[in-house]
């Protein structure tokens, strides 16, 4: 929820309520954390605070030996090959579970790991990075 609350401050009611010209003035996400998904709000709102969570939470990853950003240089660097997993898993773990190696972080085993792989393939080949 921090990250709501980070997004309520410089978006939302919160910096409405300091006079601040926000982009979500009478939005809330501390208050109902479910506005951002409720139908009628703002629909690049969901955009937003998925954007805001990558910003805040994935790219400045760091724990445990597991860098966000040194993971991506790497997998770049090694060609982007589709059998290396380890960057893909440690993105979607951040993402799902809050740590780069669910359920060793005691937070669940990954959701849908499958699936995030042959998405991520999927994009990088609609984007021609990959063939």
């Amino acid at each position: 929820m921090c990250n709501f609350g980070k997004l309520n401050f410089y978006m939302g009611r919160r910096a409405a309520d300091r006079g601040v010209d926000a982009l979500y003035p009478t939005i809330d996400s501390c208050k109902n954390p479910a506005a951002i998904c409720e139908p009628g709000g703002p629909p690049d709102l969901k955009w937003v605070a998925g954007l805001f969570y990558w910003l805040n939470s994935v790219q400045p990853y760091s724990s445990g030996g597991w860098d966000y950003l040194e993971k991506l240089k790497a997998f770049v660097d090694d060609g982007m090959g589709t059998r290396d997993h380890d960057f893909i898993n440690g993105a979607s773990g951040i993402v799902n579970r809050g740590c780069h190696n669910p359920p060793a972080c005691g937070t669940g085993v990954l959701d849908g790991e499958q699936d995030r792989i042959d998405n991520f393939h999927k994009v990088l080949k609609a984007m021609h990075l990959i063939a």
